[in-house]
């Protein structure tokens, strides 16, 4: 079947079916967060992006052969809530951004900079430090040697504007200024993003409102 990104509470996964990654997402929890279960096709090492909430569905995506590594994007909440519960059951360690980690009540394993490549069996994520919904936020690029660029957002970007900065005006210069210098001007059009919530968009649906998301200020 075709992947759509379209995922709710409850229902099944999707899965993003790439030569050398396999993508499942699901949604889970009150704030209908999406998780990413990324699966290296060649050595089946599975890493798990953002343990949101409801460990059971979690812990049932991820299987019997586990997970090597959470990476979660940033220090709110509902991307937490199971982490420890799943890293329990899983001994995975854990990512985080560097400025985000104290925020998160499970102990980061590795302080995730800027530039810093995070690894799934032979594929490799590449992560983006993007200030301002949080301090410590990062989002994840895959740059599909077969094909386009993939990116795991977090609340950084979703369809229609960048994250809650919370009506603050410099942290929305600095969102809207990361996003668009470490994402819109270094990836195509054809770039597939998957956010933190909701349906997933491309690069290229987004990329003619960057001015009014200006414009408007959020």
């Amino acid at each position: 079947m075709t992947y759509s990104g379209r995922v709710t509470v409850g229902g099944p996964a999707d899965v993003h079916e790439l030569k050398d990654l396999m993508i499942t997402k699901v949604a889970v929890g009150p704030m209908d967060n999406n998780a990413y279960l990324l699966r290296c096709r060649a050595t089946d090492e599975q890493l798990l992006i953002d343990a949101a909430n409801d460990a059971k569905t979690l812990l049932g995506t991820i299987g019997d052969d586990g997970i090597a590594s959470v990476v979660t994007t940033h220090q709110h909440g509902d991307h937490w809530q199971a982490l420890a519960e799943v890293v329990a059951a899983t001994g995975a360690r854990t990512h985080a951004g560097r400025d985000d980690a104290e925020g998160i009540p499970v102990p980061t394993d590795v302080l995730v900079d800027d530039g810093d490549t995070i690894r799934v069996g032979r594929v490799e994520l590449t992560a983006r430090h993007l200030v301002g919904h949080t301090p410590g936020s990062i989002a994840l690029v895959y740059d599909d040697p077969h094909g386009h660029p993939h990116v795991f957002t977090g609340d950084c970007l979703f369809p229609g504007g960048v994250g809650n900065t919370r009506k603050d005006p410099k942290a929305f210069a600095s969102l809207i200024h990361d996003v668009e210098t470490k994402i819109f001007d270094v990836l195509p059009d054809e770039t597939w993003v998957y956010p933190g919530h909701g349906n997933d968009t491309t690069l290229g649906a987004e990329r003619p409102h960057l001015p009014e998301w200006h414009a408007r200020g959020w």
